[in-house]
């Protein structure tokens, strides 16, 4: 099996471990794979990969595209380490407010697939950090929103030990309540 997807907290939000073949030229592996995505479960067509890179410390997030524009993501780190985290913010869902929070790094070479209705941020915990991830629809900007990191009530334990850079939108977005 070239994966192994593990349900999360939230069910719908699944962690995705590549099978990697690695030797003392490198290695190789599968970052994805249509029909096995979709034989366990992750039927999404994905419409845009995009590419970040961020300095150390620097979180961004939360953010999310309102309806009818929301994406689902599969996101990876390919150089060096954050800490993904996704929150529900689907309004008639159990795990409403609820987030999922891991690691993932170049070394571990984890993927999370994060579904439509989530809000999504991460935060650098290596000197630099670069992501690829897809998205099943395009961004559009009109429909460009997010919630604040610190959010009391959403309560993330982001994990760390400093004040995190963000950016002037990221500093100014409203709570959860304000928008849901």
């Amino acid at each position: 099996m070239p994966f192994e997807f593990i349900r999360q907290n939230i069910e719908d939000v699944i962690l995705v471990k590549p099978t990697v073949f690695g030797d003392n030229r490198g290695f190789f592996m599968e970052s994805y794979k249509e029909s096995e995505f979709k034989r366990n479960g992750i039927n999404t067509e994905f419409k845009q990969d995009n590419h970040s890179k961020s300095a150390a410390k620097v979180l961004r997030g939360l953010h999310y595209q309102a309806a009818p524009y929301e994406q689902a993501k599969l996101v990876r780190c390919i150089k060096g380490r954050i800490f993904d985290v996704a929150v529900d913010i689907r309004k008639n869902s159990e795990t409403f407010g609820k987030y999922v929070k891991v690691e993932l790094s170049e070394e571990n070479k984890y993927m999370l697939f994060i579904p439509e209705g989530f809000a999504h941020g991460f935060v650098v915990l290596s000197d630099t950090a670069e992501l690829l991830y897809k998205t099943s629809k395009e961004y559009e900007p009109t429909a460009d929103r997010g919630i604040v990191w610190n959010d009391k009530d959403l309560n993330i334990q982001w994990g760390i030990d400093f004040e995190p850079v963000l950016s002037e939108k990221d500093k100014n977005q409203p709570c959860l309540r304000e928008v849901i």
